[in-house]
């Protein structure tokens, strides 16, 4: 006779939400969003997503906050309070050249999705404080980073890099060119980070 299985902890079951989800609006975008969609694409027994998430609203804050901890994750590289800064612009332009490079490769249908839930939040008032929420502590990596660096004005500095950063991501990844660019390069990437970097790091 087999022994039934034990259900995963609540915080296992909520990240499995929360990447279920996000693995939907990625592929279909937010019109599949529903709970009982993704109680069956994540086989959780009927039910489980209202159960954690009640509203449609907090079940996307969940994935704005997941996306916000995979992005550290991928920033960090094990989720800690992150690498040493680097020393110099050649060295962070080949840090955030490695990074755009991930997202637009391995990590291109989340970055998809990120697009797609954020523009939700320009629809729906209550999404705004938890995207924001989300965007911070990325925003906050950059300010430590560009303040090695010199910045003299590291957080003005920090909001135009995530700016360029996100539209070179749209660009590529849903751009008018993005079916007919070539594959991403990283070479190329870190070019085009070393440029960002010294816009940002300019002399008002």
């Amino acid at each position: 006779m087999s022994t039934p299985e034990t259900p995963p902890p609540a915080a296992d079951r909520r990240t499995l939400i929360a990447d279920t989800a996000i693995a939907l609006v990625a592929a279909g975008g937010l019109r599949g969003l529903t709970h009982r969609a993704v109680d069956g694409a994540a086989a959780l027994p009927a039910g489980s997503t209202s159960y954690y998430f009640r509203t449609r609203t907090a079940l996307i804050g969940a994935c704005y906050r997941r996306l916000a901890e995979l992005d550290l994750a991928d920033l960090d590289g094990d989720g800690s309070a992150g690498p040493p800064p680097p020393a110099d612009r050649d060295a962070a332009a080949r840090m955030l050249g490695t990074l755009l490079h991930e997202w637009l490769t391995r990590g291109r249908e989340r970055q998809l999705a990120r697009f797609e839930l954020s523009l939700e939040a320009a629809r729906n008032p209550e999404l705004e404080p938890a995207l924001r929420e989300a965007g911070l502590a990325a925003r906050a990596r950059a300010a430590a980073v560009l303040a090695a660096l010199g910045a003299p004005r590291p957080a003005e500095s920090a909001e135009l890099l995530a700016a360029w950063t996100d539209g070179l991501l749209y660009d590529r990844l849903a751009g008018a060119l993005a079916h007919s660019r070539p594959a991403p390069d990283p070479a190329e990437l870190t070019a085009a980070a070393r440029r960002m970097l010294d816009a940002a790091l300019a002399p008002a």
